[in-house]
């Protein structure tokens, strides 16, 4: 019984750290830009985009289906760096091992 109690006070440590981990990807926010710059989007952990900056100087160059493009290849960059660094923090909790549906 005194092995039960032990894995049990584990398990509530592990839900602990999971909470913790899940708290501070939360607050992840990632940037990626294309075009040397030209756009640049911010992404958070929560799921949302923060910010979608346009080089002013784009607008009188590009074509729309290009800043379109652009933009649509920024928004996604930084949601992909936002889930690489939840990856990260989630294995730091885990110790790597690959928990199916965890993030």
């Amino acid at each position: 019984m005194a092995n039960m109690g032990k894995m049990l006070r584990e398990a509530q440590r592990l839900q602990q750290e999971m909470a913790k981990a899940q708290a501070d990807i939360a607050e992840i926010a990632r940037d990626y830009d294309v075009g040397g710059g030209a756009v640049r989007a911010v992404a958070r952990g929560d799921g949302t985009l923060t910010e979608i900056h346009i080089r002013p100087d784009v607008l009188a160059e590009a074509d729309v289906e290009m800043l379109e493009d652009m933009v649509l290849t920024a928004v996604n960059g930084a949601i992909g760096e936002v889930h690489k660094a939840a990856e990260k923090r989630m294995s730091s909790v885990t110790g790597g091992m690959n928990i199916p549906g965890l993030f």
